[in-house]
């Protein structure tokens, strides 16, 4: 197959592995899915979903999470990890949302990436999924996936940003960046991978990764 076979194989096989699409971190709105998406930094959705619930019976808008301290923060965020940036963070945004924005998260990257611990990837899941815009946020499971399926060089989330942009078109960037996370999970894990059941990575996986995989 050449590039543009793959990308279609790619795109017509997870449209029937997920023709519904869920979101995977819990949220009502775009404040909460914000706090949600910085919470879930080097931390697994599931126990994002465990947490945001104790947090957000305390406060689930930015004028109720500057009545809480910093400290108060970060004692019920501390099983999500890196507790202390989190918690200031979180204060932080919450208070420039207010003083700047009216307490509303902005429909905008620009303004999104200016609120602390918000880098690019967070202000683009909040534009996709709280505003639908288009965005494809790359996390972990797409940068190993784009590598394993050879669309990408696999350099940096930069690049694989860049070239899943240019190869799948614009319109469905919100579900397939969804739908390649579930992929991710589900069939082609960094650990305990079984290529068998990885029938995108069999039918067009990189030579190299392939190869790999057989070796061991």
């Amino acid at each position: 197959m050449n590039k543009q076979e793959r990308v279609i194989f790619v795109i017509n096989t997870l449209k029937k592995l997920y023709p519904t699409i869920p979101i995977p971190l819990d949220h009502k709105d775009p404040y909460t899915l914000l706090i949600a998406v910085l919470l879930s930094a080097q931390c697994t959705d599931i126990q994002v979903n465990k947490i945001t619930p104790l947090l957000f019976a305390k406060a689930d808008n930015p004028f109720d999470m500057i009545k809480m301290s910093v400290e108060e923060i970060k004692e019920i965020i501390r099983p999500c990890g890196l507790s202390p940036m989190k918690s200031k963070g979180i204060h932080g945004l919450s208070h420039i949302l207010i003083d700047k924005h009216g307490g509303k998260v902005p429909q905008s990257f620009e303004f999104l990436e200016e609120l602390p611990a918000v880098g690019h990837k967070t202000a683009s899941v909040v534009m996709s999924q709280a505003f639908g815009v288009p965005a494809f946020p790359v996390d972990t499971h797409i940068h190993r996936l784009m590598y394993r399926w050879n669309l990408t060089n696999g350099k940096n989330v930069v690049q694989t940003e860049k070239d899943a942009k240019r190869l799948f078109p614009e319109a469905i960037w919100n579900d397939l960046h969804l739908q390649i996370i579930w992929y991710g999970r589900e069939y082609s894990p960094a650990r305990g991978w079984d290529l068998d059941q990885d029938i995108i990575t069999k039918t067009i996986g990189r030579k190299t990764v392939i190869e790999t995989y057989y070796k061991k």
